[in-house]
């Protein structure tokens, strides 16, 4: 039995995604509402030095990598930061690594490959498959994140992909898909964000094949990106409907749902703020 059958990480069942760092401050605003984690993508750098300061800020906070780029960030400087702030903050740091998208990355060749040799590297170095996670969409990976990590984090899923990603790894292995929101009942406004948002992915030959699976026609797909898309992907309206959509994650079989909030870091805190009641979150002082 692999460590990641008997040990869940426990985050919440909602954390917000956010591309790049917040400051300390908003993290400890994001704790005080109820989240549970804080997803930082971007492909973050190795040293990991954000990391720190945000849990220095908090006290129940979880932070996470969404991800760590493999063809980017050495194994083995990650895994020097891993015992670093493991060492300052005992369980409260999710490494979460992932191989990037083809069309970003020259030196991407069998990536599935490079993956395993990454997780061969994390292992040799003596990170806990408990508290790492790997980015997965297709069946492949979600099946190795199941075997040699505590779960899977995919991004730009839809609550039936989670249902079968659920399906797929069992009921103990954890699964975090991210959604982006937009908190308008303006859809036309909303899905132009949306767009702006999708945009790079719908080039990105990972994604695409993903909604193809997920039943998305090649017209759903193709730039700028069908309003059925769009919608999927992107929740939109009233924060209890935003609320309720997320929650379809939770009732396929999501342990967290990782929240990206569309619009910049001037919509961050005011659209988590609005969406913590009806997401059932309670805020604390």
């Amino acid at each position: 039995m692999t460590e990641a059958l008997s040990l869940k990480p426990e985050l919440g069942r909602y954390g917000v995604w956010t591309g790049g760092s917040p400051t300390p401050e908003q993290a400890a605003e994001i704790e005080r509402l109820g989240y549970g984690a804080i997803w930082v993508g971007g492909s973050p750098a190795a040293e990991l030095s954000f990391v720190e300061p945000l849990l220095a800020a908090t006290s129940t906070l979880q932070v996470a990598t969404g991800i760590v780029n493999v063809w980017s960030a050495p194994a083995a400087q990650v895994a020097e930061s891993f015992h670093r702030i493991e060492g300052a903050y005992p369980g409260r740091f999710l490494l979460g690594i992932g191989v990037g998208h083809p069309e970003a990355t020259a030196e991407y060749q069998s990536p599935y490959r490079a993956l395993t040799e990454y997780l061969d590297a994390l292992d040799a170095a003596g990170i806990p498959t408990s508290r790492r996670v790997l980015a997965a969409l297709g069946p492949k990976v979600l099946r190795l994140a199941a075997e040699r990590s505590a779960g899977a984090h995919p991004y730009l899923t839809t609550p039936e992909h989670t249902a079968s990603a659920r399906e797929l790894v069992g009921p103990s292995v954890f699964l975090a898909p991210e959604h982006k929101v937009v908190l308008t009942t303006d859809a036309s406004a909303a899905r132009e964000a949306g767009r702006d948002a999708v945009g790079f992915y719908l080039r990105l030959s990972n994604y695409v094949n993903n909604w193809r699976r997920l039943g998305f026609s090649e017209r759903d797909v193709r730039a700028p990106g069908s309003d059925r898309l769009i919608d999927a992907v992107v929740a939109h309206g009233s924060a209890d409907a935003v609320a309720a959509r997320l929650g379809e994650h939770l009732e396929a079989g999501a342990d967290q749902v990782t929240i990206q909030v569309l619009g910049g870091w001037k919509q961050l805190l005011p659209t988590l703020t609005e969406l913590a009641g009806p997401l059932g979150l309670s805020p604390h002082n």
